[in-house]
């Protein structure tokens, strides 16, 4: 099998030049999880895929009432169920099975353990005013999910029907989903290494599961604008890296420099890049920053990705309804006619001067927890870069298209990006009675 895996990549890398490192990964990593060698013929044969139509649901015998929404506290509540699939290198994907939520079993030596074998997604489940249920752009996290588990040589998967076991545990748990306007059911796929063996090596097992939990609005008593620090001395991704993945190799590195920004009266990390210090990322977000130009135009930037910054479905959806109000496709209540969306490299210099110049309108960071998050200041080099935040703590451009995604999210805009997993009916929108 590594004799044709290798003949294979060889063979891809030869049709042309631009191949890069990470598109190599994607063709092994597909050719290692879609195909076995039969042993009698010596010929690749096609490894089982997940299948929705196999799926088996184990109830559990003792369902929890969820609790009020008032008391949720982010990721730290759960469902009561939750996706098991296994998936080994000699029968592929194994039978998909919704289970009872509990604790994994896991061998001391499996390679998620030492070597960080692991890519996750972050997505959610809303209920609109009639009762029903939908997902914002799921596909989104079903391709980006594959791209990552590529990326490290976990095993692909059909993402279609992938969607459709989700969406089976989302209606089987749907009584979780708060009632309330800004709250909405978290799910987490997750996919980890489980071979028990030392030795760091494309994994010949591993698990694909997905938990929910209940959320309620990230910011509770309203936009709260955040403080950030540039930083550079830390850096979140390089070129030729893994910044532009979500794997949880990714998240842990990120904590001492949050925590030293903290202690430092800064919310969060602006990471920078290179020694013109370019702009990246926020924490675990995209940035988007407002320019007014000399000739009257308004520009909503941000950073191309280039493999260096996460594709957000969050940030896709901005720059998608931003474009189509530029192009006069269809304009957008609040966000002015002169707006120029670019995707672009910008410096810290670049930044300073325009708020020195009163030429910075807004800065904001973009993600599927919070959606947007405003910010006011960022220090650099010692000062700080003050933001106009508005009366509302957003600026016009952040609000106006913070609107458009959560009337999406929540059913009063109809929109192809709206999935719908339980159609809803008038009245009452009450399951199970909450916990006191």
């Amino acid at each position: 099998m590594a004799s044709f895996l290798r003949a294979t990549l060889r063979s891809q890398l030869k049709v042309g030049t631009k191949n890069s490192y990470s598109q190599t990964c994607r063709l092994f990593s597909t050719s290692q999880s879609r195909l076995r060698i039969d042993i009698m013929t010596g010929e690749p044969t096609a490894l089982p895929d997940i299948e929705s139509s196999q799926l088996k649901i184990h109830k559990n015998p003792n369902p929890k009432n969820p609790p009020k929404s008032s008391s949720l506290v982010f990721g730290h509540t759960f469902t009561d169920h939750m996706i098991s699939i296994p998936w080994n290198a000699l029968s592929g994907w194994n039978t998909p099975t919704i289970i009872p939520y509990g604790p994994l079993s896991l061998d001391p030596s499996c390679t998620v353990l030492h070597y960080a074998q692991t890519v996750f997604e972050g997505m959610k489940a809303y209920r609109d005013e009639n009762n029903k249920v939908t997902m914002f752009r799921p596909d989104m996290n079903m391709k980006r999910m594959n791209r990552s588990a590529a990326r490290i040589s976990l095993p692909t998967f059909n993402g279609d029907e992938m969607l459709e076991i989700i969406k089976t545990l989302v209606k089987l748990d749907s009584h979780w989903i708060p009632q309330e306007p800004g709250h909405s059911l978290y799910i987490r796929p997750t996919m980890i290494g489980t071979q028990r063996a030392l030795g760091v090596a494309p994994p010949t097992e591993a698990l694909l599961f997905v938990i929910c939990s209940p959320v309620g609005p990230y910011y509770k008593n309203g936009f709260k604008p955040v403080r950030l620090l540039a930083t550079s001395n830390f850096i979140r991704a390089a070129p030729g890296g893994t910044g532009g993945y979500k794997l949880g190799a990714n998240y842990a590195p990120g904590v001492v420099p949050q925590v030293l920004a903290a202690k430092q009266g800064y919310d969060q990390n602006l990471w920078l890049i290179g020694d013109e210090h370019y702009l990246t990322e926020v924490g675990t977000m995209n940035l988007l920053v407002v320019f007014k130009h000399p000739d009257g135009t308004t520009e909503l930037t941000t950073p191309p990705l280039e493999d260096l910054i996460l594709p957000g479905v969050t940030r896709d959806s901005i720059l998608a309804l931003a474009r189509d109000h530029e192009s006069g496709k269809a304009r957008i209540p609040g966000l002015p006619d002169n707006l120029k969306v670019s995707e672009r490299h910008v410096k810290m210099a670049e930044v300073k001067a325009a708020a020195e110049s009163g030429n910075l309108l807004e800065a904001f960071g973009a993600g599927t927890a919070a959606i947007v998050c405003p910010v006011k200041a960022i220090g650099y080099q010692g000062k700080d870069i003050n933001i106009p935040v508005g009366d509302e703590g957003m600026g016009p451009v952040c609000k106006a298209i913070l609107d458009q995604i959560v009337a999406r999210q929540m059913g009063t805009v109809e929109s192809d990006w709206s999935v719908v997993v339980t159609e809803g009916t008038k009245g009452s929108l009450k399951g199970p009675n909450p916990v006191a």
